[in-house]
């Protein structure tokens, strides 16, 4: 039991931050930079980016380990 939520939980942890990553690069790609000094509209829509980009990256993961454990199984 122990096992399986440790592995949850690096799942978790790599898919969300591997989505914010993801959503931080698209930010910067666009010109909306999340370290940018003070609150302007393009660093507001970069840390929208990363958000989305950390919630998608946390559910594909957990679909990805769903659909992993689903398939040990039978």
């Amino acid at each position: 039991m122990m096992k399986k939520l440790l592995i949850a939980g690096l799942v978790d942890a790599t898919g969300f931050t591997s989505g914010a990553l993801l959503g931080m690069v698209l930010g910067k790609m666009l010109g909306a930079d999340v370290f940018a000094p003070g609150y302007t509209n393009a660093s507001m829509v970069g840390i929208l980016l990363c958000g989305l980009g950390g919630g998608v990256g946390l559910q594909v993961a957990r679909w990805v380990l769903t659909k992993m454990a689903g398939e040990r199984k039978g």
